[in-house]
């Protein structure tokens, strides 16, 4: 062979011989991928109905409570700040496991003598600093901006606030279960899983606002004792020990749960050689 032949091998093709085939072939091949993703078909298609749930739960409360707003001044704000700190912390937990499939770390990792354990304490400390810093400032300048100093709510929003760190940690260490046994195309579940629960978390209407069976559902979540714990105070009917000690018990149950499937997902990633193979 001559070098010519090489270079007209490599030479890129002119306007004029555009290929729609070609473009079929390159749709044709992110179909695939979105054939063996289900967490992107999840993706794709919850994110309209999530957003058409929570905001028509909220105009449905709104209208039969047109004088909420003027009892509870501050109630969405916190809400809104309450809200972040779980998502930011179930966030930090996700990214903070992520950040090493991303560099392809994991294989190198297990090769010293980390253990399971130990990974999942780094994420969920270094996880929960991470929601700590994000949050804070947006707490403090509610203030000069709402004239509402979040803090003001003393003690019970530190039990609130404790409650959804710990939510949001083992909401974290779930995704990054999910994310280590599927591998990257499942990262996306780590910024959507908590607005799939969104709608019955009640962040800002009651539970009571929900259709019957969903309230049941709302209550086996530690959202829907924090939330509504939380419009208790600000509504000045005082704070109810039974919705933060319920709170506290479905973290513990679920946060062992997470605990349990991360480290059998670890087993099943370590036995089938997928710490070394992290692509989608």
């Amino acid at each position: 062979m001559t070098g010519p032949l090489f270079k007209d091998d490599f030479a890129l093709p002119p306007a004029s011989r555009f290929s729609w085939r070609r473009v079929g072939a390159m749709g044709l091949r992110h179909a695939f991928v979105f054939r063996r993703s289900w967490p992107r078909i999840v993706d794709l298609l919850y994110w309209p109905v999530m957003n058409l749930l929570v905001w028509g739960f909220i105009t449905n409360f709104f209208v039969s409570h047109s004088s909420w707003i003027l009892q509870a001044t501050g109630v969405l704000i916190t809400a809104v700040l309450l809200w972040d700190v779980l998502f930011r912390t179930n966030l930090g937990v996700g990214l903070s496991f992520m950040e090493e499939m991303w560099a392809r770390n994991l294989g190198q990792l297990f090769v010293s003598p980390l253990r399971p354990t130990e990974m999942m304490a780094a994420i969920v400390l270094i996880g929960s600093l991470r929601a700590l810093l994000a949050v804070f400032p947006a707490m403090v300048l509610a203030l000069p901006f709402f004239g509402f100093w979040v803090f003001s709510i003393g003690l019970p929003l530190y039990a609130f606030f404790f409650n959804l760190m710990i939510m949001g940690c083992w909401v974290g260490l779930f995704v990054s279960a999910v994310v280590l046994r599927h591998g990257l195309g499942a990262e996306n579940i780590c910024w959507a899983v908590l607005f799939l629960i969104a709608p019955i978390a009640c962040i800002y209407y009651p539970v009571a606002t929900l259709p019957d069976w969903m309230q049941a559902v709302a209550w086996t979540l530690p959202t829907g004792y924090v939330f509504e714990g939380m419009r208790t105070v600000l509504l000045g009917n005082g704070f109810r020990a039974d919705l933060f000690f319920g709170a506290v018990a479905l973290n513990l149950v679920y946060g062992a749960l997470a605990a349990a499937f991360f480290l059998k997902m670890f087993d099943v990633a370590r036995t089938r050689g997928l710490l070394l193979k992290q692509g989608e």
